[in-house]
């Protein structure tokens, strides 16, 4: 799980770079869950939440620059 601290540190291009990597990686658990399973199904749940935290902190710097 990625602390809001963490986030906050990063730059505009790493914030984007770091979204899209979560994204892909949120698409490969939600694919392996569909064809085998997880073990954990909370995992999925951990990575919406990190995604959703990341675009948070992507549209408060939007709205604080507009």
């Amino acid at each position: 799980m990625i602390e809001m601290t963490e986030i906050r540190q990063l730059s505009d291009a790493d914030l984007a770079e770091r979204i899209e990597v979560e994204r892909e990686s949120l698409a490969k658990m939600r694919f392996n869950h569909t064809v085998a399973g997880l073990e954990s199904t909370t995992a999925l749940k951990y990575k919406k939440r990190d995604v959703a935290r990341l675009l948070t902190e992507v549209n408060a710097r939007n709205k604080a620059n507009s």
